[in-house]
Formats: C-alpha cells, sequence, structure tokens
C-alpha cells in the first residue's frame, strides 16, 4: 500500500488523502450522530447549541458537513483523475459534488431534528375534545372523577369534574369545556 501510495503523482496523491481522511472523519461524526454521541466537545465545532438560543435550524457550514464535503470532494476528485479528466475540470467537479453533499447533509440534520418531540402535554389542546367516562365524576363539582380522551394524538386518563346535577358515570360520553388552573377538566354530558 505504502509503495502504490508514493507512486503518485502530487495530485492524485492530494485527491487520495482528502478522501480517506474525509470517510474516516465523515464515518465518525454519522455513527455518533446515530448512536446519540456528542461532538461538541471538539475545537472548533460550531454545532455546538447556545442555551436560550434559537439559532439558525438549517446548518450550512459545521463540522459534519464539511467533513461530508472533503469525503465526497475527496472520492469525486480522485474518480476524475481515474476517468482521465482534466485538472481544472476535476477541481470544478469536486467542488459541486461536495458542496451537492454539504446541502444534502444539512437538509438531512435539519430535517432530522423536526422529528422530536417534546412530549409535553398541553391541557388547553383538551378544550372541546370529546371523551368518555372512566371514574365517575361527582355532580356540581362535588368529587374528582377521570375521563378518557384523546389529547395531542394519544389517548389519555385526566382528572374532570362537571357542573351537571347528575354523577357522570363510566361510559357516558363528555365533552372539555374549560381547564381549571390546577389542571383539572371541566366536562359537560354530550348529548346523544
Amino acid at each position: 500500500m505504502g509503495e502504490w501510495y508514493d507512486s503518485l503523482e502530487l495530485f492524485p496523491k492530494v485527491y487520495w488523502s482528502i478522501a480517506l481522511i474525509g470517510s474516516v472523519v465523515l464515518v465518525v461524526f454519522l455513527l455518533l450522530t446515530l448512536i446519540g454521541g456528542d461532538a461538541d466537545g471538539i475545537e472548533g465545532d460550531v454545532d455546538a447549541e447556545v442555551e436560550g438560543d434559537s439559532g439558525i435550524d438549517f446548518q450550512f457550514l459545521s463540522i459534519k458537513n464539511l467533513s461530508g464535503f472533503f469525503a465526497i470532494f475527496g472520492w469525486t476528485g480522485v474518480a476524475c483523475i481515474e476517468a482521465g479528466l482534466p485538472i481544472f475540470l476535476t477541481i470544478l467537479i469536486s467542488i459541486i459534488c461536495g458542496l451537492l453533499m454539504m446541502v444534502s447533509m444539512a437538509a438531512l440534520f435539519y430535517y432530522l431534528s423536526k422529528l422530536q418531540s417534546s412530549g409535553t402535554l398541553h391541557l388547553k389542546n383538551a378544550v372541546n375534545q370529546v371523551g368518555e367516562v372512566y371514574l365517575t365524576i361527582g355532580a356540581n363539582r362535588s368529587f374528582i372523577g377521570k375521563v378518557s380522551i384523546t389529547v395531542q394524538g394519544s389517548l389519555r386518563e385526566l382528572e374532570a369534574l362537571t357542573d351537571e346535577n347528575l354523577d357522570l358515570t363510566q361510559g357516558n360520553v363528555v365533552k372539555v369545556k374549560e381547564i381549571t388552573d390546577n389542571g383539572i377538566l371541566i366536562v359537560k354530558l354530550l348529548n346523544k
């Protein structure tokens, strides 16, 4: 391997070096990203997030994207050299392919970050939702019961009170009309 590398001219040697180093760094970053590792401690990393900073979601210039640029830049250059293309055309095609890789990776990480969900339940989203009484709810807010209701796409069992004159029993269909300050649903019987 050493003899083969030493036999290369300077131009192909530079492209092979860039391709190999860029590929190793890219693979390391992708593995860290997939397994949840964090590479923010590396000097010069511009991917770091500052707490409270909304920042720019679409990051074109980052260490991950630069490693992708150099990997594709190097391998495209090697392919162009092997195809016998002139130096100018090899450099131009390599730069274009590297930039396309940067755009692709920036878009990939942007859309992957959009898949995250905070998981926080916002009770205001329960207002006007229809559910079913799970545990009896006392008439005129006499005691707390529970309702099964779909909020934010998932079925939940939440505490509820009612202003109705009769207890709401298991199986009654109710509609949420408001939320108390301490997060208890106020429901009314839904007329069938």
